[in-house]
């Protein structure tokens, strides 16, 4: 019996040792996993309205991931940072052209590893159009067979897809009629996506500006109003940075036409 008495405690201390982790684990917050670097760049970017240079940082930290580690969500999202330094942070036409470079050449690898990925084959066309337009569209005609391809990858995957319709509706805009580029199909892809997404207020201008070319004032001056006047839109930082201006700069130059 003593010798049963001393067990006790030995098997006791025993059982706490081996136990403490497993207590230890189950007292610790759940963790859903960490957060990765495109987590950490789309926190920075949602809001780059209140500091621009958060696009640099976003930049900075994915173009390092990528050192690391080539992860199809960091060429997704650098991609997408990079046509925001075209966009926002670049100053000269050749800066914006290195960007819109760098984040086709992203989207393109992305393309490769993730085909089915909407936002590879968005960011991709996104970059490919962005410095087509830079260029000038009959310097870049040869990208329209890239252009076109994408956006049927994007509508075969996302038939309602709003970015991917109003990237079609300014390809039909802005290309001449001779290679394919039609107003009224043009409209329709604008449609499509408000339809899809009302508060995409990108689509409205660019609607607003093909009412424009077509000498429709009226119903541009409604889009354009409901852009200044939109209570959520769907990408804050976008449309105080470039849609509010551009609703602006467009009313002021049809002020006077009826």
């Amino acid at each position: 019996m003593p010798a049963r008495r001393g067990l006790v405690p030995l098997v006791r201390a025993t059982l706490t040792v081996a136990l403490a982790p497993l207590l230890v684990v189950t007292l610790q917050p759940h963790v859903t996993g960490a957060e990765t670097p495109s987590d950490a760049a789309l926190g920075l970017i949602i809001r780059y309205h209140e500091d621009p240079t958060r696009i640099d940082r976003a930049r900075d930290l994915l173009e390092a991931a990528l050192e690391r580690e080539r992860r199809v969500d960091t060429l997704i999202t650098l991609a997408r940072v990079y046509l925001l330094v075209g966009d926002v942070r670049a100053t000269t036409t050749d800066e914006k052209l290195a960007a819109y470079d760098r984040g086709r050449e992203l989207g393109r690898r992305a393309v490769e590893l993730a085909p089915k990925s909407e936002e590879a084959h968005l960011w991709y066309v996104a970059n490919t159009g962005r410095w087509g337009q830079t260029k000038g569209v009959m310097r870049s005609l040869f990208l329209l067979p890239t252009v076109r391809r994408e956006l049927d990858a994007i509508f075969e995957l996302n038939p309602a897809s709003p970015r991917g319709h109003d990237i079609a509706g300014k390809v039909m805009l802005e290309l001449p009629t001779i290679i394919g580029g039609d107003r009224g199909k043009a409209e329709e892809h604008f449609k499509k996506a408000l339809a899809a997404d009302p508060h995409y207020t990108l689509a409205r201008i660019d609607l607003a500006g093909l009412h424009i070319t077509t000498s429709r004032y009226r119903e541009a001056r409604q889009e354009l109003q409901r852009v200044l006047k939109e209570p959520s839109p769907t990408y804050p930082a976008d449309w105080n940075v470039k849609d509010l201006p551009r609703a602006r700069q467009l009313l002021e130059s049809i002020r006077d036409r009826r």
